[in-house]
């Protein structure tokens, strides 16, 4: 089953949030290595969320 966009962007939303649920540990417990880990992990799940997604047939005509 094909998801949506918004359903998709919800999904990334979601994982941002248990980052920084994560975070808030790694930051009481001064564990570098995990907060590395999540910087490295919010770069990626950013860059598929601001991504420019591909025109489909339908809107390459559209203006």
């Amino acid at each position: 089953m094909l998801m949506t966009e918004k359903e998709y962007n919800g999904n990334l939303f979601d994982q941002l949030s248990l980052l920084e649920e994560i975070e808030r540990v790694a930051k009481k417990c001064n564990c570098k290595e995990v907060l590395e880990e999540i910087e490295f992990k919010r770069r990626q799940i950013n860059r598929k969320l601001y991504q420019k997604l591909p025109l489909t047939d339908g809107q390459a005509g559209d203006v």
